[in-house]
């Protein structure tokens, strides 16, 4: 009897990712999305590069750190041009990043070079023996880095840097609405020296980061959303995550203040690539005695804010990523005004483009405070009572961090101590940070924290020897 066999059925390419230009819709450049097997393929091939490198020495880590900086440098226009285009950033924030992702490296190398251990007797209690434990920090394996569009260039960097200074390799999935700045790193990599293997990118969306979740990773980091971050971390198992989940942060204005350099700070922070950062000033807190004057000067500098195509020098605001953000952002503004707020400014725009707004009488409970909301909306509430204000803040499902203007030393410790954030910047805004400082927070705004020195360790397996 004749026995036929069924024929192979190899799974279709997915279709390619075609990245646009948020203002204009333009397509940018086409990306091939990978595949299930190919996302294994590239941790397996990673595995085996880190089992060369993890004998590596902090000297040689540096190394190579510095020499992808100095690349990153010798095309630091091209890269500006590229996030530009793919995010919709201002030309300025996007020349911003890469000057930032640069010293993210730089100091990335720095921290290798202090990845100490320590000694400790065991005789230290009452019949313990006269040996030591030598306490080291080892490389952790190979790291899934998987990095949301609003930072595509530094915050992969953050994952990056630390892990190769930690001995690791990276197998990197940025997002799909802004993968270009990631595939582009990857190239300087290898240019910069990085054994073959020992970071990668890997493209596509949920689908694909989910199946890098699932390879046989050995630390996780990630950027984004509650909801990604804990299907991530479900399908991860048992895999160390280290994870930043987005926040909905305060900035308290008190009668104190220099008024003028809240407000400008508030702005800035706001309105940087139109409102789409996860620490950004998302709800204001302004004490009742400067409120009026307060709004006034911001509504003042508000109305200064120029929109429009990000690539002109004059812009000082370009477009959220994409049509179904905007529409998102305006429907929560609507939906705070029909429930009492008072539109102050903005409101309205075209396409991409959400105009700086600004709510006062901002109910807590509703849409642009009660969820963490990625657009250039500045809420407003009032309060007179400190507690009452830390108080609300502590209710709601995100920790990351806030902001206090205040020369009142007394109420800045009591804002340190009782803020259930992971940071409190005086006399700044909560979008504050530096490169090398811990920075993450708590609830639901993540787990574990980056800024190198801190993630170097994050990314290492502590090893103990006794003899």
């Amino acid at each position: 009897m004749m026995t036929l066999t069924a024929p192979k059925i190899t799974p279709a390419a997915p279709p390619p990712i075609r990245v646009r230009n948020p203002f204009d819709g333009t397509l940018v450049a086409e990306i091939a999305a990978s595949t299930p097997a190919g996302i294994t393929q590239a941790v397996a091939v990673a595995r085996q590069a880190q089992a060369g490198f993890r004998r590596s020495t902090p000297f040689e880590r540096r190394t190579l750190l510095d020499a992808l900086a100095g690349r990153i440098a010798a095309h630091a226009e091209d890269l500006a041009q590229t996030l530009c285009s793919e995010v919709g950033k201002t030309i300025a924030e996007a020349r911003n990043e890469v000057r930032r992702a640069q010293n993210t490296l730089r100091l990335a190398g720095d921290a290798a070079t202090f990845l100490d251990g320590e000694v400790l007797h065991c005789g230290i209690v009452s019949g313990g023996v006269d040996r030591r434990a030598t306490i080291t920090c080892e490389p952790t394996g190979v790291v899934a880095a998987i990095t949301p569009f609003n930072y595509p260039l530094n915050l992969l960097c953050h994952k990056l840097g630390p892990a190769i200074a930690a001995g690791n390799a990276v197998v990197a999935k940025p997002s799909p609405k802004a993968p270009l700045a990631a595939a582009r790193l990857a190239e300087l990599a290898l240019e910069a020296g990085f054994p073959d293997g020992l970071f990668q990118v890997v493209h596509g969306g949920a689908e694909a980061a989910l199946s890098l979740a699932r390879a046989p990773i050995d630390l996780l980091s990630f950027t984004g959303g509650p909801a990604a971050g804990l299907a991530l971390k479900n399908a991860s198992g048992l895999v160390r995550c280290l994870m930043e989940l987005g926040g909905n942060d305060p900035l308290f204005v008190f009668p104190d203040a220099d008024l003028d350099r809240a407000v400008a700070t508030a702005v800035a922070h706001r309105f940087e690539i139109a409102g789409q950062s996860c620490a950004a000033v998302k709800r204001l807190y302004l004490h009742r005695d400067v409120e009026a004057a307060f709004t006034e000067r911001l509504l003042a500098v508000v109305a200064a804010v120029r929109t429009g195509d990000p690539s002109s020098v004059e812009t000082d605001m370009g477009p959220v990523i994409d049509a179904q953000a905007a529409g998102l952002v305006r429907h929560r503004i609507e939906a705070t005004v029909e429930g009492g707020a008072r539109l102050l400014a903005g409101g309205g725009g075209q396409g991409t483009l959400v105009e700086p707004t600004v709510l006062a009488g901002v109910d807590p409970r509703s849409p642009v405070i009660a969820e963490e909301t990625f657009g250039p909306v500045i809420a407003v509430r009032s309060f007179s009572d400190a507690a009452e204000a830390i108080a609300e803040v502590n209710a709601g499902a995100y920790g990351l961090q806030a902001g206090v203007f205040t020369n009142d030393h007394a109420l800045v410790k009591r804002f340190s101590r009782d803020l259930l954030v992971g940071g409190v910047m005086v006399n700044e805004g909560p979008d504050f940070r530096a490169e090398h400082v811990p920075f993450g927070g708590i609830k639901s705004s993540g787990l574990g924290r980056e800024g190198v020195r801190i993630a170097i360790r994050e990314m290492s397996e502590t090893r103990v020897v006794i003899d």
